[in-house]
């Protein structure tokens, strides 16, 4: 399902469709990219949940076509942190809710905020959509 772009040894980039089996095919993505890494087992379990998150909401809250894809990017920064972005058509910013103790959605947010390093949303270039990113290091991973 995924179309898997111009992988290097520190980034990784793909196209999903708007589909509910999309956060999956993310984190096989993620998995070929991260295990042949000598970091990759450290920062797997954590990235894996956050990108499904991320990967999710363009999913469920992007007010886009179906036929609009999501874009991804994995990069290894040089001092062994994760960069996860997560491209989408639709402009408007994700925010932060609060889910109460019967909801079953409304968490994902509060998941990237507590476990990555740094998070954030920025306008894509060309000014169509935005992307959603975080950081994950491996020391906050292997916590």
């Amino acid at each position: 399902m995924p179309e898997t772009v111009s992988p290097t040894p520190t980034e990784q980039t793909c196209w999903l469709p708007r589909h509910h089996k999309s956060p999956r095919a993310a984190r096989q993505e993620l998995r070929s990219f991260l295990l042949p890494l000598p970091v990759g087992e450290h920062l797997l379990p954590t990235g894996e949940l956050l990108l499904s998150e991320l990967v999710t909401n363009a999913v469920q809250h992007a007010r886009t076509p179906r036929d609009c894809l999501i874009f991804i990017r994995f990069h290894l920064i040089p001092d062994a942190t994760l960069r996860i972005e997560v491209h989408d058509a639709d402009s408007e910013k994700p925010s932060l809710r609060a889910a109460s103790g019967s909801d079953e959605t409304g968490r994902g947010l509060l998941l990237v905020r507590e476990l990555a390093t740094q998070w954030g949303c920025c306008p894509r270039a060309g000014g169509i959509g935005k992307f959603v990113w975080c950081h994950i290091s491996p020391e906050v991973a292997a916590a």
